[in-house]
């Protein structure tokens, strides 16, 4: 019978020191897809916003990216 791709990664896993299995251990937690609202649940909001305001935005986004603070 063939291994699961789990069984796998447990069986190579078990062949490491312990500082390279919290390697594995922190590179697997990064690859979690982050949490957050799924775009179906927002697309009641689509259209609710002013076209002059979203043109406000997008002046205010595009001269803010294009500057350099050189303090910050």
């Amino acid at each position: 019978m063939s291994q699961t791709v789990k069984d796998q990664i447990i069986e190579q896993v078990d062949r490491l020191d312990d500082p390279r299995q919290r390697q594995v251990l922190d590179f697997v937690r990064r690859l979690r897809a982050p949490e957050g609202t799924p775009g179906r649940d927002l697309l009641r909001f689509a259209g609710t916003i002013d076209p002059g305001d979203l043109e406000a935005i997008s002046r205010a986004i595009q001269e803010g990216c294009e500057t350099v603070e050189r303090d910050g």
